[in-house]
């Protein structure tokens, strides 16, 4: 959930790191639609005219996942992603930022290794020119550039988050899935 507050008195970096989150989420969203469609056609071609495709569906796994890793970021800066938030519920204000600020240094150590190993793994695709094994010999370095990225951008929020906990400007209120404050609830 967007603290608007919190938004309109971060620096300009913070605003910067969220812009660009925001616009992951919006290139994640038009592969996902661009996988519908292609899947659309994929079906048409086969079932309509008959004819085999060649390229379809290893484009889908492309587009979906490059679309799950882009969308990353976006999906931090919503605090859309899975948690359980019993334990911080049960928890004061101290001991509540306490572990927003472990959590998010564990998954900033998580996504450094991935941005490493993902521009490892990137890096042999393109300098051994990588091609898929199917017929249509897609160049690997492309969709494997979705993970260094994704996980850059997603590092690059959390740091963000980071520094808006660490000067009070977060917010790590106890909240159910669906970001209502529990405190509200509670009044």
């Amino acid at each position: 959930m967007i603290d608007a507050r919190a938004e309109a008195d971060a620096p300009l970096a913070i605003r910067a790191i969220h812009a660009v989150s925001t616009i992951c989420g919006v290139v994640a969203a038009a592969m996902i639609l661009f996988a519908v469609l292609v899947t659309c056609q994929m079906i048409f071609v086969r079932g309509v005219l008959g004819q085999s495709t060649i390229w379809q569906t290893e484009a889908v796994i492309y587009l979906v996942i490059g679309a799950t890793l882009l969308g990353l970021p976006y999906v931090q800066r919503l605090r859309g992603h899975v948690g359980v938030d019993l334990i911080p519920s049960l928890l004061g204000e101290g001991a509540r930022r306490a572990l927003a600020l472990f959590v998010l240094l564990a998954t900033i150590a998580m996504a450094a290794a991935m941005v490493f190993y993902g521009w490892e793994m990137w890096h042999l695709a393109w300098s051994r020119n990588w091609k898929s094994e199917s017929v249509w010999a897609f160049p690997l370095w492309i969709p494997y550039a979705a993970m260094p990225l994704g996980f850059l951008l997603f590092l690059l929020q959390l740091a963000a988050d980071l520094w808006l906990v660490v000067t009070g400007r977060g917010q790590v209120l106890a909240t159910t899935a669906h970001g209502v404050d529990l405190e509200e609830i509670a009044d």
